[in-house]
């Protein structure tokens, strides 16, 4: 059975790989908790062939067993967390991904980065395709995490050409789906919490701004077939389907009874649109998300409702 190490196996996009991958391999995950929860230890007890370590993936020297697949997905992706403490962040994703590589490099793992569509910044090319160099804002509020990211690209690229590393990049774009953390900041755990508190939806800015959501389930599948086929490029993976913030809040307001719109100040760097181009992921991985946005945010609904009282 092969070995596959997760980092920020307790955020949300860690606990559903874990959920997908128990069972078929023995799994070692590694998190500190700066933006997730100790409660999910209780779950995680119930896991076959699971090893929990609590660390920080920027003071990680070596583990002292054979590694197959490293799949790195530490850092926090929330705004207001990862703003919290910006050299942290930048740390996360530069010296934790340098000691990661180091131990794939001991190992000879496959190493897949989890990176993001924050790479592209504010983008003035649209859809995202892969071979796009961004639009980033290098000193902005938001730089520690886009930046961050980017480094971490730089050095899988490095590690893959010197030491010659099966590096795999994905670049995540906004996900959602039951498990999330309903106090990340983003907009649908907003919208979630404020409908289900019967408070208006909190728009930034005038609404014109696009983003477009993959489901949790559609994202998992496709990191999960990245761990078998080797890519040296970069590779989007998110759903093309785009929707403003102002259709998404009329969404919100038809299907779950918001009560209304409310508009405030925009966000500094807040990107304008946001769609990838996913023809790689669909020609490399035989990828493309399924899920619809009216299915996936049925199922997040109702997940919210679940756990606010």
């Amino acid at each position: 059975m092969s070995t596959v190490l997760v980092s920020g196996c307790s955020g949300f996009i860690g606990q559903n790989l874990l959920n997908r991958l128990n069972g078929k391999y023995r799994i070692i995950g590694i998190d500190n908790f700066f933006s997730s929860s100790k409660n999910i230890l209780d779950k995680f007890e119930k896991f076959e062939n699971f090893r929990f370590i609590e660390d920080d993936i920027s003071e990680l020297s070596s583990l002292n067993e054979k590694i197959d697949i490293i799949i790195n997905l530490a850092c926090p992706a929330s705004p207001p967390k990862y703003m919290s403490d910006p050299i942290f962040t930048m740390n996360t994703n530069f010296k934790g991904t340098q000691n990661l590589l180091n131990i794939a490099k001991d190992n000879h793992s496959i190493f897949i980065q989890a990176s993001t569509s924050e790479i592209y910044g504010d983008p003035l090319v649209h859809p995202q395709i892969e071979t796009y160099r961004g639009n980033v804002n290098t000193i902005g509020e938001r730089s520690c995490y886009d930046e961050g990211k980017r480094i971490a690209e730089t050095l899988c690229y490095e590690f893959r050409k010197r030491y010659k590393i099966q590096t795999r990049i994905l670049r995540i774009f906004n996900t959602y789906g039951p498990g999330m953390d309903k106090d990340d900041g983003r907009v649908i755990s907003n919208f979630m919490l404020n409908t289900i508190k019967g408070k208006p939806l909190k728009i930034y800015g005038n609404g014109d701004q696009t983003r477009s959501f993959c489901y949790i389930d559609d994202l998992i599948s496709g990191i999960i077939k990245s761990m078998s086929i080797d890519f040296e490029h970069p590779i989007n993976l998110g759903n093309n389907n785009e929707i403003s913030l102002n259709d998404l809040a009329d969404l919100f307001i038809n299907n779950f009874g918001s009560i209304s719109k409310e508009y405030i100040e925009a966000l500094p760097d807040d990107p304008k649109v946001r769609k990838p181009e996913i023809i790689r992921a669909s020609q490399l991985l035989d990828w493309q998300p399924l899920t619809k946005l009216d299915d996936g945010l049925n199922s997040t609904y109702k997940y919210f409702k679940s756990i606010i009282k």
